[in-house]
């Protein structure tokens, strides 16, 4: 159930390239390094693996805990700002994928446990392939009166739900799940022209990074999520929001990542009162020019410390709220 009060904690504990590598002892000692159990655990289904991920699903409910799985119709090697794939929304919407969404639909009832998903995340960015900016961008259809790169994003997703949902999956919540800021940032290219329809969504989510790079500004809460908030509170009066994604890097002569996330973890309770969950990401990389990204909440003894304190809030809800069945006792 939604929290009526509070909100869920959750997070991303880097699951390995395709983030599904989930294992109950990483997932528990990420729990006990916090202080808190996970109401939600995230994790990906990346088309390029053609499966359905089973296993690491019956690992976090067997935490006790919701998935939340961000299903990417991506091929390896997974690379970013490369453009369409096979997986390309243009083949999705062609059918061509059909078989493949049925089995995991299929897969996704057998499995029978609540569960959110994400399909194709982030879409109003520039860096994954179902991204408007590959499919026509602003062009203007004088027809149907849309922009082609967001109206084909919308027909693919209508597309993959309408499938899963015939074929029972009725275990599956929906959220639609857009970046805080549009890249570009154009009008054609902001979130609402890519919203399916209140039909289609259970949740609204967003995507809210601060320094990743150490050649990217600071930037505190408020500029991250006031504007982007408002957009997704536009979207419906009443469908619940969550922090899909948050996290900061750590990087010498920056601003101070434990304030950052004291910050977000207060903000996102007093200021955003729509806002249900938010889901860390606790992941580290390397880069190009060899520096690292460490967004994980141990980066320093600072930040571990800022997330234990703010988590330990009981505003932060760990556990999930079950619904009992229909005529249960």
């Amino acid at each position: 159930m939604v929290p009526e009060h509070g909100a869920y904690t959750g997070a991303f504990i880097d699951f390995g390239e395709a983030e599904e590598d989930v294992t109950l002892e990483g997932i528990e000692d990420f729990d006990t390094m916090v202080g808190k159990h996970q109401a939600i655990i995230a994790s990906s289904s990346y088309w390029g693996e053609q499966d359905f991920p089973t296993a690491s699903l019956k690992v976090i409910w067997q935490h006790r805990s919701l998935p939340l799985v961000f299903w990417s119709p991506w091929d390896r090697p997974y690379e970013q700002s490369k453009g369409p794939d096979r997986f390309s929304l243009t083949s999705i919407i062609a059918g061509t994928w059909d078989k493949y969404i049925d089995d995991w639909a299929d897969a996704a009832k057998a499995f029978g446990k609540p569960m959110i998903v994400v399909f194709a995340n982030e879409m109003n960015g520039d860096w994954f392939p179902w991204s408007g900016i590959y499919y026509g961008g602003d062009d203007w259809d004088d027809e149907r009166e849309n922009w082609k790169g967001p109206e084909n994003f919308k027909t693919a997703y209508r597309h993959v739900v309408d499938r899963v949902r015939a074929r029972g999956a009725s275990n599956i919540k929906w959220m639609f799940h857009a970046n805080n800021y549009s890249y570009p940032l154009d009008t054609w290219n902001f979130a609402p022209a890519y919203y399916p329809g209140a039909d289609y969504v259970d949740w609204l989510g967003l995507s809210v990074y601060g320094q990743q790079f150490k050649d990217e500004p600071w930037a505190n809460i408020p500029s991250l999520v006031d504007w982007p908030y408002q957009e997704m509170c536009g979207l419906d009066p009443n469908k619940p929001i969550m922090i899909a994604e948050w996290a900061t890097g750590e990087f010498p002569h920056s601003g101070p990542k434990g304030e950052w996330i004291k910050q977000g973890l207060e903000l996102f309770l007093k200021r955003y009162p729509r806002v249900k969950a938010a889901v860390y990401w606790h992941e580290r990389w390397q880069n190009v020019d060899q520096s690292y990204s460490n967004l994980r909440v141990n980066s320093s003894v600072e930040s571990l410390q800022a997330y234990r304190e703010g988590v330990a809030n009981p505003d932060w809800l760990g556990n999930l709220i079950l619904r009992a069945l229909s005529g249960a006792k």
